[in-house]
């Protein structure tokens, strides 16, 4: 099993960064697709981007151009740097790792291990 932990959430104003880690212990992290999910108070867990195991990426429609996920494998962490950030932007932000490293899935019962989570607050 690969255990998650997400770092670098946080408060920023409107039209800030900030960029996201997931450092990954226990396997390395090229044997999993990876993705970053999010979820607002009263919201259901929501889609943000994924990237394979090849370095090939997908985004939400909402943070193309805005958002970039990468991943160093020997850094075993996954990344997501957030730009031109907006209010609703804020949520709770959660990496999350699948077996099928090919994968691109993007509801979250396709992902078996999941991080804690991480606040993005971002202020208008």
């Amino acid at each position: 099993q690969v255990q998650l932990v997400e770092s670098g959430g946080g408060l920023v104003q409107a039209g800030g960064s900030l960029r996201l880690s997931c450092a990954a212990s226990g396997r390395s992290l090229w044997s999993y697709a990876m993705a970053w999910f999010r979820q607002a108070p009263g919201k259901e867990r929501e889609f943000v981007a994924a990237i394979r195991w090849s370095g090939d990426s997908t985004y939400y429609d909402s943070v193309k151009g805005r958002f970039t996920i990468s991943r160093d494998n020997a850094k075993n962490t996954v990344y997501l740097q957030m730009n031109s950030l907006k209010p609703e932007d804020t949520a709770v932000y959660y990496c999350a790792a699948d077996w099928d490293r090919a994968a691109w899935g993007k509801v979250p019962r396709e992902y078996q291990f999941w991080g804690q989570g991480t606040q993005v607050t971002v202020s208008s």
